[in-house]
């Protein structure tokens, strides 16, 4: 068992809609563990910090302009292959192409507002976590 920490954010979309309890009870359901947990609105600074690997994508602006558009919620979840787990838990981008049960087939609308984020790796996951919660 690899006991992992990953970053994960309900989006302004599914925090709309009343979606926080849905998702974390998919998560915890999935074994994922609450750590930390932070509800938040972001600002155009901390946005574009988090998603500055994506600085030069033609969605880019509309990316920041989404997620500073109202409340998040953010999540420290811990498991046993955490990073895998909750990518797996969270499903396609795209949630016409997502798999059945997972968040976005569920819960997303559209690419663009797709309910949820996930750290990629474990360096992209020490990165984000640190922009949110500190050691």
């Amino acid at each position: 068992m690899a006991i992992q920490q990953t970053l994960a954010i309900i989006k302004p979309d599914a925090v709309q809609r009343n979606l926080i309890g849905s998702i974390i009870q998919l998560m915890e359901a999935n074994k994922l563990v609450v750590k930390k947990i932070i509800m938040m609105n972001l600002s155009v600074n901390q946005a574009e910090k988090f998603y500055i690997i994506h600085k030069d994508r033609d969605f880019y602006s509309k990316l920041i302009e989404y997620m500073t558009s109202g409340q998040v919620v953010v999540i420290l979840l811990e498991g046993d292959n955490a990073i895998k787990a909750y990518r797996d838990l969270m499903g396609s981008t795209n949630p016409e192409e997502a798999e059945e049960k997972t968040i976005r087939k569920l819960y997303a609308v559209n690419t663009t507002y797709n309910s949820v984020h996930g750290s990629d790796s474990p360096e992209n996951a020490r990165i984000e976590i640190g922009l949110f919660f500190k050691s």
